[in-house]
């Protein structure tokens, strides 16, 4: 086989990527605040408010810890001048 007989393309067969990759700096600061907010309404156990409250602070940190992410990458990257 020669590698005419190959094709070759650009794809690389990933699938598409997580649901927060391209939410961008208001993105990540929606969802910083989403994430100080869900860790308040636990906090102060209203409605919906699971039983074991280390859970509902486990997704509330999750949120945030994501959405810092985002935002120091996106605060990074406009910073360096050849980024784009």
């Amino acid at each position: 086989m020669t590698d005419k007989d190959v094709e070759q393309t650009d794809e690389r067969g990933f699938g598409p990527g997580p649901w927060w990759a391209d939410l961008g700096t208001w993105g990540a600061v929606g969802l910083i605040a989403f994430g100080v907010l869900a860790a308040a309404w636990v906090f102060l156990r209203l409605p919906g408010t699971p039983e074991n409250l280390a859970t509902g602070y486990y997704q509330a940190a999750k949120v945030l810890a994501i959405g810092l992410v985002l935002a120091g990458g996106s605060l990074l990257g406009r910073r360096r001048p050849g980024a784009r």
